[in-house]
């Protein structure tokens, strides 16, 4: 085959992946979960002898930040255990590696965006478990691994908050959203672009680690009254509420804001400012006001 490999392929950044590559004409073998359990070895292993991809791209994971907490074992086979075991079926096929993980391998604390290099000290079973999927991708792919860190991910496909929001700007409806957690709003096509030019560019320049966010920093008070605003809703529909008001087992970060200094270093531009890409991505996204 030679070309690329899509694991979780049928989530929001894979499926979007996948339709990038095969409109650039790029042989694709995509796998979903069901097509592909990566807690399987030798089911990897077969896979990757089969198709001997010179790309792969690692989608799959464990993404219940809340069911982490009393499952953090369940959490580490996927997000630890599998994705070491696909980076030394890379190693052996002579594959590229690019792994997804995210902003919540860091504590939330700091008051700057992380640099790709900031030490991480996740305070979730989630964040701990997406770590160990780090550490195995740049121990097992020295050289060739690539880790990108993304948050706040949106898109076409599946459920997501700019999604939800804009269901309830359609209705009308009054919501509270939390105000004191500060992030960047992403949309999954621009990861995507990003993936692919990665995965494009000489291999000793791609290796070692990228945050894959868009450019600029808000809230999700903030984003959501923007949702509400191209929607043509009224965005004083949205009210702040506070993270100490939400019933959530696992802490979010306050700061999920990531740096992106990396990205300069590859030759590569970081994402755009992220009203931007919202507005472009907008009318993709669930359904019109205006169909309801």
């Amino acid at each position: 085959m030679n070309g690329w490999m899509v694991t979780g392929a049928g989530g929001m950044l894979g499926s979007e992946l996948c339709a990038l590559l095969r409109a650039r004409r790029q042989p694709v073998l995509a796998f979903s979960h069901g097509d592909l359990d990566l807690a399987d070895g030798y089911a990897v292993r077969m896979a990757m002898e089969r198709a001997r991809p010179r790309v792969v791209v690692n989608c799959a994971a464990y993404t219940d930040v809340d069911g982490a907490e009393s499952s953090e074992a369940a959490a580490l086979r996927v997000n630890g255990d599998a994705v070491r075991r696909l980076a030394q079926a890379c190693a052996a096929t002579g594959a590229r590696l690019l792994h997804l993980s995210t902003d919540y391998v860091f504590d939330g604390q700091a008051e700057a965006p992380w640099p790709e290099d900031a030490r991480p000290v996740p305070r979730t079973a989630y964040g701990r478990s997406k770590l160990a999927g780090e550490q195995a991708v740049l121990a097992e792919l020295p050289h060739s691994g690539t880790v990108v860190r993304t948050a706040w991910l949106y898109g076409a496909h599946g459920p997501n908050f700019v999604a939800t929001m804009k269901e309830k700007a359609a209705a009308g409806e009054t919501v509270r959203v939390v105000d004191d957690q500060h992030g960047q709003p992403t949309w999954a096509r621009d990861v995507s672009e990003r993936l692919y030019a990665l995965g494009e560019i000489q291999v000793s320049r791609a290796a070692g680690i990228f945050h894959a966010t868009s450019a600029g920093r808000t809230t999700w008070y903030e984003f959501a009254r923007e949702i509400y605003r191209l929607a043509g809703a009224d965005p004083a529909l949205v009210r702040p509420l506070s993270s100490e008001d939400l019933d959530r087992v696992a802490p979010r970060p306050a700061n999920s804001v990531l740096g992106h200094g990396r990205w300069a270093a590859a030759g590569l531009a970081p994402l755009r400012p992220w009203p931007e890409a919202l507005a472009e991505a907008f009318s993709g996204i669930g359904t019109p006001l205006a169909a309801r």
